[in-house]
């Protein structure tokens, strides 16, 4: 269980699975608070990508726990929902925005790092945007903005061992529409 900056249990920093196993198994532990916090930011690192994740939802088995829909989100829900907000509004961008539309989508993008409930997937952002700044992707619209969003999520896939999202077919997977119809 990943511990938020209050001590408390960050539900937004890890997986239902792991609130349940946590739950499940109390056991009783002489370790260190430096093992604590040594596992922590274990858990957190492994689990920390996992907030800005895939969109795709997850598989899950009859074994697996579900996390029911009116609870506070895990680490992934949050991540997946993030993800299609980011992606929607990314492909909703105007091909030629206003000043005031890039000033807002720059000041969005630039939030995140700061609030994002998750901290370390918050930090990974924020290194992922020192590297590869928004600005510019937000200057050539639609198509700038499309492109940075998904070579963002990308980055994280990769992290997680998932497959690489073809970025040629964010307009079809946020916006359009897959071209086989099925969306229509």
């Amino acid at each position: 269980m990943v511990l938020g900056p209050d001590g408390k249990p960050c539900k937004v920093c890890t997986g239902f699975r792991a609130w349940t196993g946590a739950t499940k198994k109390k056991p009783a532990s002489s370790s260190s608070s430096s093992d604590t916090s040594s596992t922590s930011s274990a858990s957190a690192s492994a689990l920390a990508a996992a907030s800005l994740a895939s969109s795709a939802p997850s598989s899950t088995s009859n074994e697996e726990p579900s996390l029911p829909s009116d609870c506070p989100p895990d680490v992934e829900r949050l991540g997946r929902h993030t993800w299609t907000f980011l992606h929607t509004t990314a492909s909703y961008f105007p091909p030629s925005p206003s000043p005031h539309q890039k000033s807002s989508m720059l000041s969005l993008l630039r939030s995140l790092p700061t609030l994002y409930p998750c901290g370390v997937c918050a930090d990974h952002l924020g290194q992922y945007m020192e590297r590869d700044p928004p600005e510019r992707a937000i200057e050539s619209g639609r198509d700038g903005i499309e492109g940075w969003m998904c070579r963002a999520h990308n980055e994280v896939n990769e992290r997680l061992g998932k497959d690489k999202f073809d970025c040629a077919s964010v307009g079809e997977r946020w916006r359009d529409g897959w071209k086989d119809g099925r969306c229509d």
